[in-house]
């Protein structure tokens, strides 16, 4: 599964475009749409084993956000009708996945790993 082709694919599903898109990130820190784009254009196992895809990423838009969901390592975007609050820290991310983390040197399990861990980023 490429996690940009879903994304946007979940956003379709749900009446938005990426247009919709004012932050991507955690609860701790966030980046741009374009930033997550770079890094997201990867592929991953979507299916059962170990979720890929840090566990705390979120799309926020106006009125919504998709947050991702995982049963046994299967992994997906969940969309939400609210808002959550935004933070205030902006961060540069260079990876989404752990097998991205690993490329890059940091330390990371095989999974169930957060945004921040999957960027080296100790103290956020």
């Amino acid at each position: 599964m490429n996690l940009l082709n879903e994304t946007l694919s979940d956003l379709q599903d749900n009446n938005k475009t990426e247009k919709d898109v004012l932050w991507v990130g955690c609860k701790d820190f966030k980046t741009t749409w374009e930033n997550f784009k770079e890094v997201a254009d990867v592929d991953y196992d979507s299916g059962y084993g170990a979720p890929e895809v840090a566990e705390d990423l979120i799309i926020m838009g106006n009125t919504f956000w998709l947050e991702r969901h995982e049963y046994d390592g299967s992994e997906w975007w969940e969309y939400k009708d609210k808002d959550i609050s935004e933070p205030t820290k902006i961060q540069y991310i260079k990876a989404v996945t752990v097998n991205q983390a690993e490329d890059l040197g940091f330390d990371v399990s095989c999974g169930w790993e957060s945004l921040a861990k999957i960027n080296g980023i100790e103290n956020n």
